[in-house]
């Protein structure tokens, strides 16, 4: 089979025996990604107050601030650095994002979700402690690994002396539909 002749890159290329076969490489939607890496979305969990996990208004769905829950149990508790070390609370920062992917689909089908708006980080600092910043990263770098592009999203991280159940990290999204 003949190369192609147009200046465009080829999507890809398979050669078997002399014979080279022009493949179309896949995107992978949001359910295959977290498929892919193996992460399974957990029941959502709440509310706990009066109000509602997620709520789709128009294009976009804002998820109530998530705790770093995962299998019922919270994964970093206490103040950051004291009590809770910065690389512990950047992890629970990434389970925030999965417990919000799974309220997210309780209100829009997951692969609807294409793109992050903004994240909310509230971290439980000791006084002297300034790095909320890099917490937060962990819920920003996995949104960017999950959506590309359409994961860089606006953010605020803020100090806070206490938080829920005494959750090292909580945080907060406005996930985007379709082209936005």
């Amino acid at each position: 089979m003949p190369q192609p002749t147009h200046n465009r890159k080829p999507l890809g290329y398979a050669c078997y025996i002399g014979v080279t076969l022009r493949v179309k490489l896949g995107v992978m939607n949001l359910t295959q990604k977290l498929s892919a890496m193996g992460i399974v979305l957990p029941t959502v969990s709440g509310p706990f107050g009066a109000y509602v996990p997620a709520k789709r208004v128009g294009d976009l769905v804002y998820v109530a601030g998530q705790l770093p829950m995962k299998d019922g149990k919270l994964m970093a508790s206490g103040q950051v650095p004291s009590k809770c070390s910065v690389e512990d609370a950047k992890q629970a920062a990434r389970q925030c994002v999965i417990n919000a992917l799974a309220a997210a689909a309780s209100v829009t089908p997951l692969d609807q979700i294409t793109g992050v708006a903004r994240a909310g980080a509230f971290v439980s600092s000791d006084t002297s402690f300034t790095a909320q910043p890099q917490v937060a990263n962990g819920a920003s770098e996995f949104l960017l690994e999950l959506f590309g592009e359409p994961g860089k999203h606006v953010r605020a991280s803020v100090g806070v002396n206490t938080l829920p159940l005494d959750a090292a990290v909580e945080v907060e999204f406005i996930f985007t539909l379709g082209g936005r």
